[in-house]
């Protein structure tokens, strides 16, 4: 993996890890964007993108979340226990040049186990985002409510789907590579074996400033959600 290449999308996101920009997107995105650069006019166009994250197997069971002025509402119900939904930039970790990136969409399927547990930074993030406060502001209030353990911890079992090619996680990536993340309690990548020779997984750790209480690891898959193979190789 190029480790400026994966937004924690967050997931936070998280990631929810996270994509960095070329050297100039420090300026460029330095300040959150009008909202409405955020939002996607097409309402069956996001359910549809936030679908893409995961196989049709999986996704077309899922409940599905869309982004509107007031947070993530629910398009749509759904009966595996998974959530679809498209991820802003503002899930990258805080230290991201792509942080405020209005382009940025990520789509991700949780699992239940994440549903219950990581979701849950997407739509604390996204409340306090929507409130007006400024990043360190939204960066004091994860920080004290993880510190009094507001915030869930990753539950046994917790990972998600990123496998669109129909998503944006950078200006310099695009929808990178169909990965598969998993959330754990914080740890360092040794514990996984991560980003070692001949090892499958990745730890992003080019941008570390992330407050909620988990750490991502991912692995990268060959195909698509829509079963055609991915172009390219991750390469770490």
């Amino acid at each position: 993996m190029n480790r400026n290449g994966v937004a924690a999308v967050a997931s936070l996101i998280i990631l929810l890890s996270s994509v960095s920009g070329a050297e100039d997107g420090k300026t460029q995105y330095s300040s959150a964007a009008p909202l409405d650069q955020y939002l996607m006019t097409d309402r069956g166009a996001e359910v549809a993108l936030a679908r893409s994250a995961a196989p049709t197997s999986i996704s077309s069971d899922a409940t599905v979340l869309v982004l509107d002025k007031s947070g993530y509402q629910t398009a749509a119900e759904g009966k595996n226990g998974f959530t679809c939904l498209v991820e802003r930039a503002w899930m990258s970790p805080f230290d991201s040049p792509e942080f405020w990136n209005p382009k940025m969409r990520g789509p991700i399927c949780y699992n239940p186990a994440a549903v219950r547990t990581i979701l849950p930074y997407t739509i604390n993030r996204t409340k306090l985002v929507l409130s007006g406060l400024s990043k360190p502001q939204i960066h004091e209030s994860i920080t004290a409510a993880t510190a009094k353990k507001e915030l869930p911890m990753p539950e046994a079992g917790a990972m998600s789907y990123m496998m669109s090619k129909g998503g944006s996680l950078g200006d310099s990536v695009g929808p990178w590579h169909p990965h598969l993340m998993f959330h754990v309690p914080r740890t360092g990548d040794a514990s996984w074996g991560a980003d070692v020779a001949g090892s499958p997984v990745l730890y992003n750790d080019q941008y570390q400033d992330v407050p909620e209480p988990a750490t991502i690891f991912m692995v990268a898959v060959p195909q698509w959600s829509d079963g055609t193979a991915a172009s390219h190789q991750a390469s770490q």
